[in-house]
């Protein structure tokens, strides 16, 4: 669940007529707009890099920019020097950049596809039924994320640069019920050429079935192009192996976490040198998002969540000695570091965000500890905008520890006017809360509109210690919950705070975290919104289908013992004391908290008389993907509180 986030509606009516009713989707004329409104958060474009050049002197990178018409994203590829100046649009530009899935002597490459290995269907089991739509499964994961099993795997295939087209390749994983990249999310990360060329390390979870679905235990294989024989490099740990990066030297760095079936554990960076494996992070307090390699190969650049930021870090790679390595904090400000593109010299190539800008490209000088901005895509609508300000405060819990909250003020903030606040409940339910920019949770659109958002990293998020970020799994309704509450609480202490106007709002976790204050907040909120929540922890257990998540995160199945998150953590167990609108949005294709969560809360809500609205997306997953449906999403957020709020 770690990675379910953002969200979205569409009432109760049928959403072909309700995009039919509306006026069309056309933004107003950028000059006219003084806050960001939803139309034109929709207008932006999203930056991604593809790459360096082969030469390290250029960026190679994508805009990706929304076509409402077409529902539709379309997108162009620009170059920029490393050193500033203007971008140029290319395009041709696999030729510019070095591909990682060439053999370092040009003469094998490296791909993947999905090919068929089990008979799911009924037309696979049955021949003359060849208009069967039946699926036949003898074990679980027989779903995934928001596709169902259809007894194909994602393999790894190795085939001569000067092959013939009808050449299929070798497939490195010898037709193994198995994936790589892994589902739902692996892409070519997955595979890495060893810098001799003499073998290939890919990731791959080794399970099938109910035992794959009870378990985070990826591993690293290490396949011999001469031999064709097969290695696991990781065997003796039992959780997350993922994102294999060699060096020059032939050091074999990753991410690990220990633990099988939590998958929040800490990440940690290891090096595989000479066959000897150490752990360069373990006496770092923190978790890893991301890493490269440094071109002096002895470092290693790497991303963390910290005091409500993504920040950028550095550990040394001291060898096979007993030198510990040590962590080294490079930036630190109101931004987050969102991935490293590479290195040129003194100078890394990021991209950045904050909760006022989505992503651009940047540079960090290493030696002066400066940035410069490369790209600035979306400056013409920026310059029509008011900006939110963001202010870190510290509020106190109710156990007397310190907790950062983000306080997101409208543009042109008074602080004589009384403000409607919402308190915004982050998902995961260990996801960090940084400055993030989401288009669909978007903190500085929704202060925009007028609102004061206030956003806790509240106990189980990522960035303040491992044991706070630990903390919240199997105490889902517990200090967590608190922590929530004293947030809005000291917030609400402010004269600019209308304290007869707070809202609560999220996903995911932050869903289930609005449908649990919804039976204990003391008339503290006038409104709600849940975003593919879970409501009913049971039915949940029972639906979901990573069972390793629940599993850990619940505490076991519902069936075994007593156990809290069943009975007194479990959203239904208070709906009696539901008496405030709410409003529920829930995906058709979220596997991941099935649609019964979202429908079992919308029909308590009704049965019990309250006021609210069901927007039900058939064709979203966990999150939602497509425009049309999410400027939907964005106007309905909006309209629910206009009404309740």
């Amino acid at each position: 669940m770690n990675i379910l986030k953002q969200f979205i509606l569409i009432s109760i009516i049928l959403l072909p007529g309700f995009v039919q009713s509306q006026k069309p989707i056309v933004a107003k004329p950028v000059e006219t707009q003084n806050v960001m409104s939803p139309e034109l958060m929709w207008q932006l474009g999203r930056v991604s890099p593809i790459g360096l050049s082969k030469d390290g002197k250029s960026v190679i990178y994508r805009v990706s920019t929304p076509n409402m018409e077409e529902n539709k994203f379309s997108s162009k590829v620009y170059s920029v020097n490393i050193n500033g100046g203007t971008s140029s649009e290319i395009s041709d530009y696999e030729s510019l950049i070095n591909n990682k899935n060439i053999s370092p002597d040009g003469k094998f490459i490296l791909s993947d596809k999905s090919i068929k290995i089990d008979n799911v269907h009924g037309f696979d089991r049955y021949p003359d039924l060849k208009l069967s739509t039946a699926q036949v499964y003898t074990s679980l994961d027989y779903r995934h994320w928001d596709t169902w099993n259809d007894g194909h795997f994602n393999h790894v295939f190795l085939m001569a640069t000067n092959a013939s087209k009808d050449d299929s390749g070798v497939d490195i994983m010898k037709d193994e019920p198995f994936n790589c990249p892994t589902k739902p999310f692996g892409g070519d990360e997955d595979y890495i050429w060893h810098p001799d060329g003499n073998s290939v390390v890919y990731v791959s979870k080794k399970l099938s079935g109910t035992q794959a679905a009870q378990s985070t235990n990826t591993d690293l294989y290490q396949y011999n192009i001469k031999t064709g024989k097969t290695e696991n490099l990781t065997e003796s740990n039992k959780g997350y192996d993922t994102n294999p990066s060699y060096s020059q030297n032939g050091d074999l760095a990753y991410l690990s976490m220990k633990t099988d079936g939590y998958e929040a554990d800490k990440n940690e960076i290891k090096v595989i040198s000479k066959g000897i494996t150490s752990n360069l992070t373990a006496q770092w307090d923190g978790t890893v998002n991301s890493f490269v390699w440094a071109n002096d190969n002895r470092n290693i650049y790497f991303t963390a969540p910290i005091n409500g930021t993504i920040q950028l870090f550095k550990v040394d790679f001291p060898g096979l000695t007993k030198k510990l390595p040590v962590v080294e904090q490079l930036t630190d400000g109101e931004w987050d570091i969102t991935g490293i593109v590479g290195q040129n010299g003194n100078k890394l190539v990021l991209t950045r965000t904050s909760l006022n800008r989505a992503a651009d490209l940047y540079t960090y000088n290493i030696e002066t500890k400066s940035f410069s901005q490369l790209t600035d895509v979306n400056k013409k609508i920026y310059d029509t905008v008011g900006t939110s300000r963001t202010e870190k405060r510290y509020v106190t819990t109710t156990d007397g520890k310190k907790m950062l909250v983000w306080v997101v003020y409208p543009p042109n903030f008074d602080p004589k006017k009384k403000y409607p606040a919402l308190l915004y409940c982050q998902g995961g339910p260990q996801s960090a809360l940084t400055q993030f920019y989401s288009f669909r949770w978007n903190l500085q659109l929704m202060a925009s509109q007028g609102y004061i958002v206030v956003a806790p990293n509240r106990r189980g998020m990522p960035g303040h210690g491992v044991e706070w970020n630990h903390q919240i799994s199997k105490d889902w309704g517990g200090q967590n919950i608190k922590d929530y509450l004293s947030a809005i609480d000291d917030v609400s202490k402010e004269a600019f705070v209308d304290k007869s106007r707070l809202g609560a709002v999220g996903a995911s976790y932050g869903g289930y975290s609005v449908f649990y204050l919804a039976g204990i907040h003391e008339k503290r909120f006038k409104t709600f919104i849940a975003h593919d929540g879970v409501f009913n922890t049971k039915s949940m257990y029972g639906t979901t289908e990573e069972m390793f998540f629940v599993n850990y995160d619940f505490g076991g199945p519902y069936w075994e013992g007593s156990n809290k998150t069943y009975s007194d953590f479990n959203p239904i167990n208070h709906v009696a004391k539901w008496d405030t609108p709410i409003y529920i949005i829930q995906g058709g294709k979220d596997y991941r908290v099935p649609i019964g969560q979202g429908l079992e809360a919308f029909n308590a809500a009704q049965l019990r008389g309250i006021k609210s609205k069901l927007l039900y997306l058939p064709d979203e997953n966990h999150w939602v993907m497509k425009p049309q449906n999410s400027l939907v999403w964005q106007r309905e957020f909006f309209q629910w509180l206009k009404e309740t709020l």
